[in-house]
C-alpha cells in the first residue's frame, strides 16, 4: 500500500551529510519525495512509497549517516503523492 511520511529530524543533522545519505538510501528503498536543511538546524523530508520502505527510511533516520547525532524524530503520516524521484531541496 503506498503511503506518505512527513519527518523532522533534530541534532546533528546539517553538516554531517544528512540529505545527501538521506537521498541515497530513499532511492535504495524506491521511495520518492524531498529532503531539505531548515533554519532551526533541523532536517524535515517528506517521502512517499510503499509502506514497509516507508518504514526502513523512518528507523534508517533515527541514526542518519555516520557523523550525525540524531536526538529527536517527529513523524506523521501523510497522503501519497507522485513524485518521479527523491530530490534535495536546497535553499535559493
Amino acid at each position: 500500500m503506498q503511503k506518505g511520511l512527513s519527518a523532522r529530524i533534530s541534532g546533528k543533522v546539517q553538516g554531517v551529510w544528512f540529505r545527501g545519505s538521506t537521498q541515497l538510501k530513499a532511492r535504495e528503498l524506491g521511495v520518492t519525495g524531498w529532503v531539505k536543511n531548515e533554519p532551526d538546524e533541523s532536517v524535515r523530508l517528506q517521502a512517499f512509497g510503499e509502506e514497509n520502505a516507508l518504514e526502513r527510511l523512518l528507523s534508517w533516520c533515527h541514526s542518519g549517516p555516520k557523523h550525525a547525532r540524531v536526538e529527536k524524530v517527529d513523524h506523521s503520516y501523510i497522503p501519497h503523492e507522485i513524485h518521479q524521484d527523491f530530490i534535495i531541496v536546497r535553499d535559493l
